[in-house]
């Protein structure tokens, strides 16, 4: 394939122009990474989004794959001497990695076969024999080749029927039409292993289930095959159990592409050859590689999901520059307690026990009032975990007796608090810190900017995905890692402040870089301009290209540097200061004087218009941030525990987790609540995700309470929504139905589940 068909291809999955494609792919390939052309280069690629890009990125990964194993099969077969103009032309058509492991099946090397061990024993003439005259009675001719190495004609039938079997499993064309076929009609196939019932009862749902292959939905898949693993069902592919007719479509389909027609003892003995064929190679070989499809299938579609849960939660509105206290809730352990300033740097730390055993309540209210006098704390995050409601409770009655002005609680997602104190990055941040405070440490800074306090945590222990330890972890990692390299460059990293973490996740950079930006700080003091980089050790003008417009200098030598324009644009961004006749720090945020210029004049050889736009929008607004005002959930007073819920009541809550069959949302019960999708809205609604993302605060009504099973509904609804007791509409109610649901808070913690349901956390635990 050539670089414009390579170019084609691309343009027409990700719908642009193949000159935009190609574009593209020579800005990646050389080194730009999908940031920087999404933001810089839009006028190479005609403003392909980072969407499109990183789809870009993902096809031309496989494509050269692909291309590079089409190479490999092509080179094998031509050195076997077995390659003709014919077979050369349908490798070289086929689209996918299956097609040309279809066609390269007869040429791969393999273990000595039964097929080989007939061959061996001279049986090939009687296979060749019996296809090529029909009028043939097999059994009168295997009499023929009878001898040392083949007993009877029984023998000699069944070795002649390997070798064709062989042939017609590695018929490259009839396994494409046989999968084609299974594609379209086979089903998913759930049965409970006896004995597992009570054991497996978290998977009841699955004990007798059935479902078609292709319509099978990401969650219930992965939840299908967890089952599987964990030994409590069997998990088959069937194809036309339903069809009566004595010949099954799959063998039909065998027949016919070898002429196979019936009535004569040979095409007689030739379909019993073809249902061997169907029986025992080729459905074992379609099968496989079918499951391996649909569990691919469903890890896309839940790292899809994680992704997105992530980036909404890595873009949720900070709470700013607020000296916090974080505390960490705990019964018998007691509540861990930091303070940060408003940079996020650790002034102070307690650890109180208002709660079982110790009940000292006077002495924890003393000791928190007194940090907050001492430090003048302007927010008080606490974690959602255990205890989290009787902390907030505790912090209630504190703040309603201090005289103004007076802190503003808010209780916050602790996912991953846990893992980050546990790190090696904690122990070099905070190397003299207890590991249990660095949790309350973590949980004020997540308040004062999640972003740059959850890009210290690995991405899939933050607590936003599905399934997450079931699916490829190189693919998630992927996947994960272009998330928060996405949403850091969205939001900008301020160069002077932020961490070593925060600065690896900058397009260009990496982790030895970011040391080395630390290391040069530390000894030299603050950045005065981006243009110091360049002093960085190892940060040379290509690196430098492809970070500097993504970090900010505030209050530095050239006001620019404070915003997103790219410095090697400053030239155009002077020439419109120029003509506005002003000095650039009294023309920024100058929206008036800005939107009344012609974009169309200050564009030039080098910078189109698409640049000058973004220049001027910066201007108007400079470093801007796209996340939203910050804004919290109010909890009910009085319903702190899942037995404290009643149908029909009306809470405030927030998204934790978005999945494919509706929202869990936290409503201070320690149990995340279900909206299933049926319920997000008085609309036909297609995925959760149109309706709300992660972290968004929302009003929930109770329709369901199963203290039990630990199971919450919730309705958004403003018609009112279903009643308790009314089964959930449509067949994704029974997904819903089969869904695990979301553990208690740290239980969330633990394993970076998210919205699982412990039973799941358990098995995933285990494994």
């Amino acid at each position: 394939m050539t670089e414009a068909e390579l170019a084609a291809r691309i343009a027409a999955e990700i719908s642009c122009r193949a000159e935009q494609a190609a574009a593209a792919i020579a800005l990646l390939d050389g080194g730009a990474t999908v940031p920087f052309v999404a933001r810089y280069r839009k006028e190479a690629t005609g403003g392909l989004d980072d969407t499109q890009l990183r789809r870009l990125e993902e096809r031309l990964g496989y494509i050269r794959e692909l291309e590079a194993r089409r190479a490999a099969i092509l080179s094998s077969i031509q050195e076997q001497g077995k390659l003709t103009p014919e077979l050369a032309g349908k490798i070289g058509k086929a689209e996918t990695k299956a097609e040309l492991e279809d066609l390269y099946l007869p040429y791969r090397q393999k273990r000595k076969t039964k097929a080989d061990t007939a061959r061996e024993n001279g049986l090939e003439p009687l296979a060749r024999a019996v296809m090529a005259d029909r009028t043939l009675d097999p059994a009168e001719a295997a009499k023929a080749y009878l001898g040392e190495k083949v007993a009877d004609a029984k023998a000699a039938l069944d070795g002649a029927r390997d070798i064709l079997a062989e042939e017609f499993a590695e018929n490259a064309e009839l396994v494409g039409r046989i999968r084609g076929h299974m594609q379209r009609k086979a089903m998913l196939r759930a049965r409970v292993v006896a004995g597992k019932e009570e054991e497996g009862a978290k998977f009841s749902d699955y004990f007798d289930h059935a479902e078609r292959w292709a319509d099978a939905p990401s969650h219930r898949v992965l939840a299908l095959l967890r089952a599987r693993e964990e030994g409590v069902i069997t998990l088959d592919l069937e194809v036309d159990a339903d069809d009566a007719a004595p010949v099954k479509p799959v063998e039909a389909m065998i027949a016919s592409a070898y002429g196979i027609r019936g009535g004569g003892a040979a095409d007689t003995w030739l379909m019993g050859v073809a249902r061997w064929a169907w029986r025992v190679k080729i459905s074992t070989h379609v099968s496989i590689d079918m499951m391996a499809a649909v569990r691919e299938r469903a890890e896309e579609e839940a790292i899809r999901v994680f992704a997105r849960n992530l980036k909404d939660l890595l873009l949720a509105a900070p709470a700013g520059a607020k000296v916090t206290m974080g505390l960490d809730p705990g019964i018998r352990t007691g509540v861990k307690v930091a303070v940060v300033d408003r940079t996020g740097k650790l002034v102070d730390t307690a650890t109180v026990y208002p709660f079982q055993p110790r009940n000292d309540v006077r002495g924890a209210t003393a000791a928190l009032a007194g940090l907050i006098r001492k430090h003048g704390v302007e927010l008080i995050a606490i974690g959602n975990g255990t205890a989290s409601r009787e902390t907030d409770r505790l912090v209630q009655a504190l703040v309603s007796e201090l005289p103004a002005p007076k802190p503003a609680k808010m209780v916050v997602s602790e996912a991953g608090a846990s893992v980050y104190s546990a790190s090696e990055l904690a122990a070099a941040e905070m190397p003299d810190l207890d590991v249990s405070l660095r949790g309350a440490v973590s949980i004020a800074r997540r308040l004062q900017d999640p972003l740059a306090e959850l890009v210290k945590i690995e991405p899939k222990a933050v607590g936003v995905g599905q399934y997450q330890h079931d699916v490829s972890q190189a693919k998630l990692a992927r996947a994960l890692d272009a998330v928060v390299e996405d949403a850091v460059t969205a939001v900008g990293v301020d160069l002077n402040t932020a961490s070593a973490a925060l600065l690896a996740r900058v397009s260009g950079l990496g982790a030895s870089l970011a040391d080395a930006i630390i290391v040069h700080r530390n000894e030299h003091g603050s950045f005065g301009s981006r243009r110091e980089l360049l002093s960085v050790p190892r940060l040379g003008p290509r690196t430098f290209e492809q970070c500097a417009g993504f970090l900010r200098i505030n209050g530095g030598k050239e006001p620019l540097d404070a915003s997103a324009v790219h410095p090697e644009a400053y030239p155009v961004a002077k020439r419109i200061v120029a003509a506005c006749g002003r000095d650039v720090r009294s023309l920024m945020g100058d929206a008036a004087m800005l939107r009344g210029l012609s974009p169309a004049k200050f564009v030039d050889e080098r910078f189109g218009l698409p640049t000058v736009k973004d220049i001027l929008a910066e201007l108007e607004k400079p470093g801007r941030d796209p996340r939203p005002q910050f804004k919290t959930a109010t909890f009910a007073e009085g319903i702190e525990e899942i037995g404290h819920l009643r149908p029909g009541m009306s809470l405030q809550g927030v998204v934790t987790n978005v999945a494919a069959f509706g929202a869990f949302v936290d409503i201070g019960v320690h149990q995340d609540g279900l909206v299933h999708i049926s319920e997000l809205a008085d609309r036909r609604v297609k995925e959760a995700a149109e309706v709300v993302k992660v972290g968004d605060v929302v009003t929930v009504r109770v329709i369901e309470v199963d203290v039990k099973r630990k199971r919450i509904a919730l309705s958004m609804r403003r018609d009112g929504g279903r009643k308790a007791g009314e089964p959930i509409g449509g067949r994704g109610g029974e997904a819903a139905r089969g869904a695990p649901r979301p553990p208690a808070p740290k239980e969330r913690d633990g394993g970076g589940q998210g919205a699982l349901g412990a039973a799941l956390l358990d098995a995933m635990r285990r494994k």
